[in-house]
């Protein structure tokens, strides 16, 4: 691998970073400067038990999705970005079918927005994503289909966006959720996705090494989801999401982290520590880094009381990432949203919990107040 930022963030002791970071990086590339600025200390914030300082503290960084709307719309909320978080991904924003409606035509607006955003407030933004089997524009799903020998659909859309913010977006996520076991493939590739049926699992490989071709310096990751609970199906998910990565590496895939989405299901699904631990050093074990990248906790099951279902998902939260804050490939982690006001699963009766009470699976409450969960990850982060 190449590039100063990608040494730095890659290797696990060198991220130990405090208030005099961008000091200490003067005179290195733009990129390495914007990751030491993400894992310091915010000065926007006087409370130095913030997520993002405790986070600091241990090298590491915590963030959150984000729409770019949010940042006009509701200054309170922002301000409470601001003082919690040292990194930002778009909830939506950097998914194909806003980016690219038409072919050639790019609206990265919204994605702009965040960008700059980012930069205003020192914070590291992640790339969400370039290769995924949903959210594509109907016109790419058709071009798949009429003519799957086009690579260069894929191609020359992650040189569009990666071009496009450069150093200001250090980490992408290459390729998301490409492991479905439930499919039937017998090594647990998502067939059923547009990639795949275009071009099999060659996709995969491809989109890594044009990424590193396009972007030498970035940082390049895997992305996935039901790897985290215990049961026959997320075992299944952990064997396919494990023989993924073994198959990129025995092949020299340019591939550096591995991005756990982190969805967990209090009062249903159980969690097991020493599973997840192993999962995780299985990981670790390949050289690979590791981020939580869309942490929250589904209370839909629980009891109509909130203070209930709140403890059970503090409780939940601080176990798993105990676990994840043990392991030294840990680089951060993201929740999929910071406040209950914006979570992202939507308000239908399937949804909810019983007797009309709304979820409540992230950081803050709907008013911006700190919760259980809150304290969990601080606890976590003071305490692991």
């Amino acid at each position: 691998m190449t590039g100063f930022l990608r040494r730095q963030f890659l290797a696990g002791a060198s991220l130990s970073i405090g208030a005099g970071a961008a000091g200490r990086f003067a005179g290195v590339s733009p990129v390495s400067a914007a990751l030491a600025n993400s894992i310091a200390p915010s000065s926007a914030t006087e409370s130095h038990d913030s997520l993002r300082n405790l986070a600091a503290r241990r090298g590491l960084f915590y963030g959150s999705a984000m729409k770019s709307g949010q940042i006009t719309e509701d200054p309170a909320f922002t301000a409470a970005v601001i003082a919690d978080c040292s990194a930002i991904v778009p909830e939506y924003e950097l998914k194909r079918v806003i980016t690219e409606p038409s072919p050639g035509r790019f609206d990265f607006s919204g994605a702009d927005r965040l960008s700059r955003f980012t930069q205003d407030h020192d914070m590291l933004m992640r790339g969400h994503t370039l290769v995924w089997h949903l959210a594509n524009p109907a016109w790419l799903e058709a071009a798949l289909t009429e003519a799957p020998s086009l690579k260069t659909h894929m191609f020359d859309y992650i040189e569009t966006a990666m071009r496009r913010y450069g150093n200001r977006v250090p980490v992408w996520d290459v390729v998301n959720e490409a492991v479905a076991p439930e499919e039937g493939d017998f090594l647990g590739r998502r067939i059923g996705s547009p990639w795949f049926k275009a071009f099999g699992d060659s996709y995969i490989d491809d989109a890594f090494h044009h990424a590193r071709a396009v972007a030498p310096d970035a940082v390049l990751a895997y992305n996935d989801y039901g790897v985290e609970m215990s049961g026959s199906w997320y075992g299944a998910r952990r064997r396919a999401m494990l023989l993924l990565l073994e198959g990129l590496l025995a092949r020299n895939v340019p591939i550096d982290m591995v991005g756990i989405q982190g969805h967990l299901i209090a009062f249903d699904k159980a969690f097991d520590e020493d599973v997840f631990a192993g999962f995780l050093a299985e990981i670790a074990g390949m050289g690979l880094k590791i981020t939580i990248t869309e942490f929250d906790i589904t209370d839909r099951k629980g009891p109509a009381d909130p203070a209930i279902r709140d403890a059970e998902v503090a409780a939940l939260g601080r176990r798993f990432l105990d676990v994840a804050l043990d392991s030294k490939a840990l680089a951060g982690f993201l929740s999929w949203g910071l406040s209950d006001r914006y979570f992202w699963i939507p308000e239908d009766p399937e949804q909810q919990p019983p007797k009309g009470q709304k979820l409540r699976p992230l950081p803050l409450d709907e008013n911006l107040a700190k919760k259980p969960l809150w304290d969990a990850i601080a606890g976590a982060l003071r305490e692991s």
